[in-house]
């Protein structure tokens, strides 16, 4: 009698949306795989860090609510259209600034640090001149803080709205604190090592911020990018709800968004569904 292997229908659904999440951060036509997670990382297991980016909701949430906060920031934005193909290639500037974040979070030491030294070395080829006639250069410490701080920020808050409401301030502080290990290799300063100390660095900078016409023009790029996908598009149109309702008023304001007002609550349990989906979809990997 010829054993066969029994048929696992949830751990097969499991594997589907699994396959999906991976397909979207990882190009498999250029044989991109995702990040095997290092007992040799800059960051142990138990790390504060390892938990907050692990979840891919709340990081796909932060990820959108951080890229709406740095482009208020004319050099942060001027940057990236100046220098990068992001308006007709959005997908791949996700899939690279996620596999950094995976990278330096989990992946091996050596490798960990040799994509900060890439980066770095982009960075110092960046520069240019704004609009007014301003200078800018991305590896100057100070825009690299705000980058870094804002997307600290919204990393974390996405986490606690969606994945751990309870978090103590021991732990967003200790968030902090590991985040700034990565953020000082690339150059930034001043780096915030607690929430208290990013939200003071958020305050001083905002007399910086400001909203070009580029802003806005990009910022609906970000909240409703073209897609032929029907299910893709409303899973788009949620993920970027949760990511305004995330930021700070002022924010929204300069932007010209508002927040889901009546839906916000629809929106906060529909952001929640998906993220327990996915948990339970990846508790089912090895």
């Amino acid at each position: 009698m010829v054993n066969r292997p029994s048929f696992d229908p949830i751990r097969r659904v499991q594997g589907e949306i699994v396959g999906r999440v991976r397909s979207v951060f990882n190009d498999r036509a250029k044989g991109e795989r995702p990040v095997v997670r290092s007992d040799n990382a800059l960051f142990p297991r138990n790390s504060v860090i390892w938990r907050v980016h692990g979840d891919v909701t709340t990081m796909m949430v932060g990820g959108v609510a951080a890229l709406l906060l740095q482009m208020l920031h004319p050099a942060a934005l001027t940057a990236v259209l100046d220098h990068s193909n992001f308006r007709s290639d959005m997908l791949g500037r996700l899939r690279r600034t996620a596999k950094f974040i995976a990278i330096t979070t989990y992946g091996d030491r050596a490798d960990a640090e040799a994509a900060i030294a890439r980066v770095r070395a982009i960075h110092e080829r960046v520069t240019g001149t704004l609009p007014d006639g301003t200078a800018y250069c991305a590896s100057d410490p100070r825009l690299l803080a705000w980058v870094h701080t804002a997307e600290a920020l919204c990393f974390l808050d996405a986490w606690i709205a969606y994945g751990e409401p309870g978090m103590s301030a021991r732990d967003q502080d200790q968030y902090f604190a590991e985040a700034a290990v990565v953020a000082r290799r690339l150059g930034a300063d001043p780096v915030p090592l607690t929430r208290s100390a990013a939200l003071a660095f958020v305050s001083e900078m905002r007399p910086e911020l400001r909203a070009m016409p580029s802003t806005l023009e990009v910022a609906q790029l970000i909240i409703a990018p073209k897609t032929s996908n029907l299910g893709a598009a409303a899973m788009q149109r949620l993920l970027a709800k949760a990511a305004i309702d995330l930021l700070p008023s002022w924010a929204r304001d300069l932007l010209e968004l508002g927040r889901s007002g009546p839906e916000a609550l629809l929106t906060l349990s529909a952001t929640k569904g998906v993220a327990a989906t996915l948990r339970w979809a990846f508790s089912g990997q090895r």
